[in-house]
């Protein structure tokens, strides 16, 4: 990591069916080996699959109300003080909090084996949007690590 300057923010571009930011960033995450166009299949072939299932229109809308459910609020990191790692809770910028939640739910769509990919994403995204599955229950997870280490809030930089 360089020390002289900043990593600058680069802008994603809009995706090209539904004009989202939010999707052109999902298409990113599941995306392998620079394979776009599998990607976008993917990532457009749960979308109709969650319209289907939930029957409530747009499925940008319903990934948006998906995202509310998932995002992460708080993390705890890692501080070394006099010796000693203490996981210190800090709040998160909303880039990170989309950023990661966009991973876990790809991360816990590949672990739903025995399925394709556009279907275990569209599961994924209809069970965040119900505030259930293994995506909701990571977040609380992760909120639960941060309530039980706010004594050491105070060590944060």
């Amino acid at each position: 990591m360089s020390r002289r300057h900043r990593a600058t923010k680069r802008k994603i571009t809009p995706d090209a069916r539904y004009n989202s930011p939010l999707v052109a960033h999902l298409v990113n995450v599941v995306m392998k080996d620079g394979k776009k166009n599998t990607a976008q299949r993917i990532v457009y072939g749960a979308f109709e699959k969650v319209s289907e299932k939930l029957d409530k229109g747009n499925p940008v809308d319903l990934l948006l109300g998906a995202m509310e459910n998932t995002r992460p609020r708080l993390e705890v990191k890692s501080r070394r003080v006099g010796g000693a790692t203490y996981q210190v809770p800090v709040e998160i910028s909303f880039e990170r909090q989309e950023s990661v939640a966009l991973r876990w739910l790809v991360a816990a769509a590949n672990n739903r084996k025995a399925m394709p990919m556009r279907d275990a994403l569209a599961a994924e995204i209809v069970d965040a949007y119900n505030n259930t599955g293994v995506v909701v229950k990571k977040k609380d997870d992760t909120h639960r690590m941060a309530q039980a280490n706010r004594a050491f809030a105070h060590l944060r930089w």
